[in-house]
């Protein structure tokens, strides 16, 4: 059997091809893929070539966020979990279960992390920006039958938000800032109102970005570009704001977000960028917790309720969607934060059948 995959070769270097299928083995499944999501990180790849230390150094296939269809499973693998025309959203995360970091239930930290679309190891992860893939049964997870499949594809993303937010600790009641107003900033303000957040407010230097927020669950946002001193009012008295989430990993952003931290506030990382400057004497001084946000782990599951159920509604983000021979043109709208969220690529019929 062949598909078409999206190959990344270099910068701007993105083409669609034909390969060869692998059989269908033991516990896994085959899938007709219906949507991926355009990450940051994808983008990265493609604009530059990667970003920090993680470059492409060989043809990748990109994707890491995305639904399909089941049409045939293997050997193993119970119908009735996985089935024949479920649609499901696949977990790109396989730690492998067995070194130091997953045996002490860290597996977010495996010294062995396969990621799917990921550059960070050589031979490179492949990804799903393809029709059709095989992947284990145990990364599929069945959405309820209204959710659609670009719904079902913002579940790894969802994901990366809902483990941050854990970092938090409890957030009923809380004033909470977030920084960046991007694809994560904004399902970042969405499990943060789910959580019970009372205050949200959100900073971005664009204002279509913006106009998403209140959707998503902001109670008030700021264009820190046209009014740089907005944050001012939540910078009195050491700081207004319980809990930061930086999304933008942005220099200025992050010495704003200290300002407004109350002292013995929490920030939590969830941008990543390069080295930067940073206050340090307001992390000290106001006896700040700047917490790491690395991806997820049970979330995945988590992520595909909240989606199924609707309880968290990631419609609002999803702003475009290319069909496949249109990579290119799909990733080049991603690039363009003026109009574009959420930019996702459609696989064949990318409908329920």
């Amino acid at each position: 059997m062949l598909t078409r995959v999206a190959r990344l070769y270099g910068t701007r270097d993105l083409r669609v091809e034909t390969q060869q299928m692998p059989p269908l083995g033991p516990g896994e499944v085959l899938l007709r893929m219906a949507a991926g999501g355009i990450c940051g990180s994808d983008l990265h790849y493609y604009q530059d070539g990667g970003f920090g230390p993680v470059r492409v150094r060989e043809p990748i296939i990109a994707g890491h966020e995305a639904s399909g269809f089941v049409e045939a499973v293997g050997e193993g693998v119970d119908p009735a979990v996985i089935g024949p025309g479920m649609l499901v959203a696949v977990n790109p995360s396989q730690p492998c279960g067995q070194c130091h970091y997953c045996r002490l239930d860290q597996p977010i930290h495996c010294l062995s992390m396969r990621f799917m679309g990921s550059a960070m190891r050589v031979p490179h992860e492949q990804g799903m920006f393809r029709d059709r893939m095989i992947v284990p049964a145990i990364q599929c997870h069945p959405v309820s039958d209204d959710v659609t499949p670009a719904e079902a594809a913002c579940a790894e993303p969802l994901a990366v938000c809902l483990h941050a937010v854990a970092q938090a600790g409890a957030l009923a009641g809380a004033k909470v800032l977030v920084t960046g107003a991007g694809p994560i900033g904004l399902l970042t303000v969405a499990s943060v109102r789910h959580a019970g957040a009372a205050e949200i407010v959100v900073t971005d230097l664009s204002d279509a970005a913006l106009s998403r927020a209140p959707a998503m669950g902001a109670t008030a946002t700021l264009n820190v570009a046209s009014d740089p001193d907005g944050l001012s009012p939540w910078q009195t008295d050491k700081g207004q704001f319980d809990v930061v989430f930086d999304c933008s990993a942005a220099g200025p952003a992050l010495r704003s977000a200290f300002a407004a931290v109350k002292p013995r506030g929490t920030l939590v990382q969830v941008g990543v960028t390069g080295d930067i400057t940073i206050p340090l004497n307001a992390l000290v001084g106001k006896e700040i917790v700047w917490r790491g946000s690395q991806r997820f782990d049970r979330e995945f599951a988590d992520a595909v309720a909240l989606i199924s159920s609707r309880a968290i509604d990631v419609r609002p983000i999803i702003s475009h969607a290319f069909p496949l021979e249109q990579a290119v043109k799909a990733f080049e709208q991603a690039g363009d934060r003026s109009v574009a969220c959420k930019v996702q690529i459609t696989f064949g019929d990318a409908h329920r059948p």
